[in-house]
């Protein structure tokens, strides 16, 4: 049974239209929500198994701008790359690609939440960034140093094995093994730090619906491994636009010291620790997401 969300009046009012491109091989869907015509274009890069459905909690708190938001090659509803790996760097390409076929006119920001953060600045800063430079730049949850180094290192330990594990059982237990319900539950009741029971229930539905739409597993073993392979301290010091971090004081992924230093890294950038939230920031306080993103666009304005 699905599990009424508690955004879906305010998500409501918010129109949106969709559409499909083809990058790299991939047949990538994409929602375009908000004024065609505003001033300020932001485009959403969502986390490691999710698509554009986590992200739009924020989407609904955000007025007076234009929001695009597609889903990752292999996840959601677009369909693989054929023509680059599905890791940092054929990300980066296909982002770059992404945003250039836009043809984006007035403010653009780009925006990635926890894996989607490494993506954008890996696009902005990495050997294949080919992206075209944003105005400025906002990293939710953002992966701010090695995931072993997180206070829960143990946890992503054990999440290399189940990974490892899917990698080597044969393909349909490996598939079946990556799908599988009670681990995605678990997965989901470690992230959640919220004591509302209605929206505890609503998180775990959003996980139960959207975290396994991954086309095939060798996309979301490729994507895993870049996932831990990489963090957005390495290439900080490469992305000279006005940065946004909007850090959470419980993350369990990257803890709120490492994120005070990543934004030490950076050239320009400003952070936002939002309190009693993990690395759900996007469906526990989207409120507070998107006041700090206002915040951050009132300024560059």
């Amino acid at each position: 049974m699905t599990v009424s969300s508690p955004y879906a009046a305010a998500l409501e009012r918010v129109p949106v239209r969709e559409g499909t491109v083809a990058i790299l091989g991939s047949s990538t869907r994409f929602w375009d929500y908000g004024d065609r015509d505003a001033d300020t274009t932001l485009v959403l890069v969502h986390g490691f198994r999710g698509d554009h459905h986590g992200l739009e909690p924020v989407v609904a708190q955000l007025d007076g701008v234009r929001m695009v938001s597609p889903d990752l090659p292999g996840f959601g509803e677009s369909t693989p790359m054929t023509e680059a790996h599905h890791d940092i760097d054929g990300y980066a390409r296909w982002l770059g690609a992404f945003v250039e076929g836009l043809g984006l006119t007035g403010r653009v920001v780009l925006l990635g939440h926890s894996f989607g953060s490494i993506v954008v600045a890996g696009a902005l800063a990495g050997p294949h960034g080919t992206v075209p430079r944003p105005d400025a730049v906002v990293l939710v949850n953002p992966i701010g140093q090695p995931a072993l180094e997180g206070p829960r290192g143990i946890l992503t330990r054990l999440a290399i094995f189940y990974y490892w594990l899917a990698a080597v059982l044969p393909e349909r237990l490996g598939f079946g093994l990556l799908r599988n319900a009670a681990i995605v539950r678990v997965m989901s009741v470690a992230m959640a730090k919220t004591r509302e029971p209605g929206l505890r229930r609503w998180i775990h539905d959003q996980h139960d619906r959207y975290f396994s739409a991954f086309s095939d597993r060798r996309v979301v073993l490729e994507a895993f491994r870049a996932s831990v392979s990489h963090d957005v301290s390495e290439y900080a010091s490469r992305i000279p636009e006005r940065t946004l971090l909007v850090a959470a004081e419980k993350d369990d992924i990257t803890p709120i010291a490492a994120e005070y230093r990543l934004q030490t890294l950076f050239p320009d950038a400003r952070i936002v620790a939002i309190p009693e939230v993990g690395h759900l920031i996007h469906y526990e306080t989207p409120e507070a997401a998107a006041g700090a993103v206002r915040a951050f666009l009132a300024e560059l304005s």
